[in-house]
């Protein structure tokens, strides 16, 4: 017979021996353990391997023959570990909260929010570098007002960088002439976005001491480039995690008078750089000699000839931030540790930010230059186009081109789908409308006939509203075809009305497309509207609600106003989008002589593509 087994009560030991991985934490002293944060362990470095420590501080005789049971850490154990959790924990929020930010300036102001709140800081300033081909910088503050960045941008650039006794030399005179010069950004603060106030603090850093100031032995290269070099100097290499420390700015000796004078004008004593390293975007490379490119003799021999993963790309500087303190004083070792890693996710983070940026900026120019570069001139009617790209590259478009006998034609449309296939879509769409229209443009119908017919064997699978109208200046009649889209709007001093074209499909959407055409007659002084369905989805109205919107916007054109295209456009817009267009209304004009056919509108946010075409006749 076996053993009877011994009863599961609270209290008695088990008959095994505990797994090794418990006994040797149970085993492990408190002031061992090595937090992944703070990095803190016991000066002695000694360990107890002979027996355990009662509350009381004796120690019990050890019994290396009977197996040892799991013991439970000290309190001081679980404090520490409390405090990793909880730092844990600040992190991923104060993270997601920063992924959640889809615009490259609530991203900036998060960043300088939470950098406050880990630091312990008041004010702060994050810098980055060229976000595009123009050479024009990204900027915010969080404290600091316009005229503040103003007192900053005139102080100097000093050649000598905050070093602690211990650490290595300044950086010699050839290092110092190497270094690229500070650009010229007086735009800079007139730019700035200006974050709210951080949140309370948790913790204070700590007094400030010459012997705890840490600094890299050499100034990044590419800290000059920023706008606030002086707030940046001494920013570690490429690749570093560390920052670098001013914890006594009014008595830093080496330090330029004007800087001392700018910060005790701001009220600042101190302050705490972080560099903003993310990896480089990955290149594809061309394929070396003796190995085949993608797609080359047949499947699978494309691959690479040496085994192995790919090395990663190298970290790229992409700005910095600082935070200022008033008073002198630097933040703690644990909170160094914790900003570090909040700014080595923040950069990654606005490093895609960049690049999508970057690629938006790509795709409108490419939709822009596949639409009219200029607006014709056609005697008796004068021309004026507002045109914005979402920022997935949609499909709507627009076009006004000459025909024969003086005649004009204007079309306005949209295909489905966005990004870069829907821009190239749209650019042969436009291309094929432009010959049909020369061709038999005096038939509307004929002309979205044959359209279709070529849309629906090219492009079986999307389809594209299109409206499509023949302006006879001579004889001051227009006739008007339209697939799917929506109904034109006129304009004039005894009466505004949408003109009653007939029910039909887009392009693309039957076997067999077919409307009839609508013919108008402009009086003199009238203005007729063309404008894409996005117009109305960017209100977030009902479409019955925004074709109210739109129309109340026309009527209320002032009078005075009602004989320059352009102003009519502006108004239009604004009434109908105020809070997209109010900022940026007079940003640009896009007018018969063919400058800037955008419009300006590069502020609006939506998704939805905006057209807007007005035709004023004399």
């Amino acid at each position: 017979m076996s053993a009877p087994h011994l009863p599961k009560v609270a209290g008695i030991d088990p008959s095994l021996p505990a797994p090794a991985a418990a006994s040797a934490f149970a085993a492990c002293p408190a002031n061992a353990v090595n937090s992944p944060l703070t990095g803190t362990t016991d000066p002695s470095g000694t360990t107890e391997s002979s027996g355990a420590t009662d509350p009381s501080g004796a120690s019990a005789p050890s019994n290396t023959g009977a197996p040892r049971g799991p013991q439970r850490p000290d309190g001081l154990v679980q404090d520490r570990l409390a405090g990793w959790v909880s730092d844990l924990t600040t992190l991923q929020e104060l993270t997601e909260r920063l992924t959640r930010t889809t615009d490259l300036d609530d991203a900036l102001c998060e960043l300088l929010r939470a950098g406050a709140t880990l630091l312990g800081a008041g004010r702060g300033l994050v810098t980055l570098h060229p976000v595009d081909d123009s050479g024009r910088t990204a900027t915010a503050t969080l404290g600091l007002g316009r005229a503040d960045l103003g007192h900053l941008e005139t102080i100097p650039h000093s050649p000598q960088v905050p070093h602690s006794p211990d650490s290595p030399d300044s950086p010699d005179s050839s290092q110092i002439a190497e270094t690229p010069q500070t650009p010229d950004v007086s735009q800079a603060s007139q730019s700035a976005p200006s974050c709210s106030s951080a949140p309370s603090r948790p913790s204070s850093p700590s007094p400030s001491s010459p012997s705890s100031r840490q600094s890299p032995p050499a100034p990044a290269p590419s800290a000059a480039s920023h706008p606030y070099v002086h707030l940046l100097e001494g920013l570690p290499p490429v690749g570093s995690r560390s920052g670098t420390a001013r914890p006594d700015i009014p008595g830093e000796k080496d330090l330029d008078p004007r800087h001392r004078e700018v910060a005790a004008r701001l009220g600042y004593a101190a302050s705490y750089a972080m560099p903003l390293d993310a990896a480089a975007p990955p290149d594809t490379p061309s394929p070396p000699p003796g190995q085949n490119g993608p797609g080359q003799n047949g499947p699978g021999q494309d691959r690479p000839t040496q085994d192995g993963p790919a090395e990663p790309p190298p970290d790229r500087r992409i700005g910095a931030a600082v935070w200022l303190y008033d008073e002198p004083a630097e933040p703690t070792e644990r909170q160094r540790r914790l900003a570090a890693r909040y700014c080595a996710h923040a950069a990654g983070h606005l490093a895609r930010l960049l690049e999508l940026g970057r690629a938006r900026t790509a795709l409108a120019a490419l939709h822009d230059e596949l639409l009219p570069g200029r607006l014709p001139r056609v005697a008796g009617i004068r021309l004026a186009v507002r045109h914005r790209t979402g920022p997935r590259g949609g499909g709507d478009w627009y076009d006004a081109l000459p025909l024969p006998e003086g005649a004009l034609g204007l079309a306005v449309g949209g295909i489905t789908g966005s990004g870069p296939s829907a821009v190239a879509a749209t650019g042969r769409l436009r291309a094929s409308l432009r010959a049909y229209a020369v061709m038999e443009g005096e038939d509307p119908v004929a002309v979205l006939s044959d359209l279709e017919l070529l849309l629906r064997l090219t492009e079986p699978a999307r389809s594209s509203t299109a409206l499509f109208a023949y302006c006879d200046p001579a004889s001051r009649k227009v006739v008007v075809a339209a697939a799917g889209h929506c109904s034109p709007l006129i304009i004039g001093d005894h009466r505004t009305e949408y003109v009653e074209t007939s029910l039909s499909a887009p392009l693309g959407m039957l076997a067999c497309w077919e409307a009839p055409s609508v013919e108008i007659e402009p009086a003199p002084g009238e203005t007729l509207l063309l404008y894409s369905d996005g117009l109305l989805h960017r209100t977030g109205d009902a479409m019955d609600r925004a074709f109210a919107r739109l129309h109340a916007a026309a009527a209320s054109v002032p009078r005075a106003a009602r004989r320059d295209p352009e102003a009519v456009a502006d108004h239009v817009l604004r009434a109908v989008l105020p809070d997209d267009t109010d900022a940026t209304a007079a940003a640009g004009r896009g007018s018969g002589d063919g400058t800037d056919p955008s419009g300006g509108y590069d502020e609006l946010r939506s998704g939805e593509d905006v057209v807007l075409l007005v035709a004023h006749f004399d």
